[in-house]
């Protein structure tokens, strides 16, 4: 029987005592030592018997956790849904059209997980634990006191934000270094450090279930490289640490794939390391990390049937634009949507896309995910095909804010 599958983002919520997890939708430098042994010391509890009979790997993960346990924090977050709020905007709307009052929400409480990055504080976490937050408290391992904190840098197209917490005692830092993925292979060993429902510094194991998985991220929802994993990770979890057997960050904890009702499938998804590395000392700049966008609607060649395709003259594959937004940089660079699309039926007296920056389009999703890869001020060289005829577009690529879906 096919089931339903569906992304789940791991931020604990706090709601009437029960945990919900939420449907989806330079001022210092980090350190990201390449390799960083993890200290090795013999077993300590448990019976002669029992330590002898450990293994190798069993002792890596102790080793492991030990060595990186007191650099994962705790975060809670606090949303009073004050008067800028898109849940005030709402209520407001509401009011307005309908004209009577709605009763006022309380305090939403959430919880997820980071991690230190570099002596000065800095902590890594999910975009989506701190979005809104009115308050952020974090806790330290072994510690029972709670430290305020504020957001340095966000990027919300790449579900990764920045905190850093005040007033820290001395000591306290215990900086996790990034590691890389050049090397990673599937079946390697994957530990998740985090807080899953509240439960504070909790331990799974798994291995790298793939690497050559992509699903939505983001803002956006484009769909970009992530770490697969078996390893348990849970609501709360979320922009804790993925580590190697050699203590390292291999990704940050994202979302999980639920089937049925909600029910976990026991697969997990990280941010990949070298997304981490190329925007941290963007976040460290702070304020928000923007992405360029094209500022037009388009849909899959793929998707129309082969009869389809060759009356209207579709080439195999591609991204058929419908719409070019005004003022967008695709309008600027002359891209053309197409002026008859009607039902499934194509008309191709606008532009496809085929190709970018030389490389064929296998899949149009390959489209936004050209464009997020890149940054504000790039260019990005279109192949595109109208009326029979191809030629390269160079389209400046520049911040463009949709007035509804589209790329």
């Amino acid at each position: 029987m096919k089931k339903n599958l569906s992304l789940l983002a791991l931020t604990g919520t706090l709601a009437l005592g029960t945990f919900v997890g939420f449907e989806l939708s330079e001022r210092t430098s980090a350190q990201v030592t390449r390799s960083v042994p993890v200290p090795s010391a013999p077993a300590t509890s448990g019976t002669p018997a029992a330590q002898a009979a450990r293994t190798q790997s069993e002792l890596n993960t102790v080793e492991v956790v030990k060595a990186r346990q007191d650099g994962v924090v705790y975060i809670e977050v606090t949303d009073r849904g004050g008067d800028t709020s898109p849940q005030a905007q709402l209520r407001r709307d509401l009011q307005e059209r309908f004209g009577f009052e709605l009763p006022q929400q309380g305090p939403q409480q959430s919880a997820g997980s980071g991690f230190f990055v570099n002596a000065q504080g800095d902590i890594l976490t999910n975009n989506h634990v701190v979005e809104g937050a009115d308050e952020i408290t974090i806790r330290l391992h072994g510690r029972r006191e709670s430290y305020r904190a504020k957001v340095v840098g966000r990027a919300p197209d790449f579900d990764l934000a920045l905190i850093r917490a005040e007033g820290l005692p001395a000591g306290a830092i215990q900086p996790i270094p990034l590691g890389q993925m050049d090397g990673l292979e599937v079946g390697l060993k994957a530990i998740a450090l985090g807080a899953p429902f509240g439960l504070q510094f909790s331990v799974s194991e798994g291995i790298i279930s793939s690497l050559e998985r992509t699903v939505p991220v983001g803002a956006k929802g484009v769909a970009q490289n992530v770490i697969q994993t078996d390893a348990a990770i849970n609501p709360g979890n979320s922009g804790g640490p993925l580590l190697d057997s050699a203590g390292q960050v291999i990704g940050v904890n994202t979302q999980i794939l639920t089937g049925g009702v909600g029910q976990s499938a026991g697969v997990g998804f990280a941010i990949p390391v070298d997304t981490v590395r190329r925007l941290l000392p963007q976040l460290q700049r702070g304020g928000e990390v923007k992405t360029p966008t094209l500022g037009l609607g388009f849909r899959d060649v793929a998707s129309f049937t082969a009869e389809e395709r060759q009356r209207a003259g579709l080439p195999q594959q591609g991204a058929l634009v419908l719409q070019v937004y005004p003022g967008s940089p695709a309008e600027r660079a002359g891209l053309r949507g197409s002026s008859a699309v009607r039902g499934s039926d194509p008309a191709l007296d606008g532009d496809v896309i085929i190709a970018v920056d030389g490389q064929p389009l296998a899949d149009a999703t390959d489209l936004p995910r050209a464009v997020i890869g890149k940054q504000i001020g790039d260019t990005l060289r279109l192949t595109v095909r109208r009326s029979g005829q191809t030629r390269e577009v160079t389209v400046p690529l520049q911040a463009f804010a949709l007035p509804e879906s589209g790329e």
